[in-house]
């Protein structure tokens, strides 16, 4: 499979708070059932381990993340109730990434910039 060249991808962890598994359970089967129709998202799923979740997730530029982001923001609203997001990174090339700088700065995540890889 080829990537878009404006790739970016998201990475969210979270900690379930105690006893709140189930909630956290709906809640991602949620995330997925309101993400699967988003033009711009090119993968998309959860991982578990213990009590940590994290969301491995990419889209075709900063556009695909901005939509998603307003797509999903009340069910990360409730996910918020239950877990906490202990990290959060942005990855994918430097002109996707600023643009997301802005609308996204206030969630302090850890900005990556594309280094080198096979295609570059």
């Amino acid at each position: 499979m080829s990537l878009p060249t404006n790739l970016v991808t998201i990475h969210p962890y979270f900690k379930a708070h105690a006893g709140k598994g189930p909630e956290v359970e709906s809640l991602l089967k949620k995330f997925v059932a309101k993400t699967r129709g988003e033009p711009l998202c090119l993968f998309y799923e959860f991982s578990l381990f213990e009590d940590a979740v994290f969301c491995r997730e990419g889209y075709a530029g900063a556009a695909g993340v901005l939509h998603h982001l307003s797509n999903v923001g009340v069910i990360l609203d409730e996910m918020l109730t239950v877990s906490d997001l202990t990290r959060l990174e942005f990855h994918g090339p430097k002109e996707e990434i600023d643009l997301l700088r802005g609308p996204l700065g206030h969630l302090n995540p850890a900005w990556f910039v594309l280094h080198c890889g096979l295609s570059h």
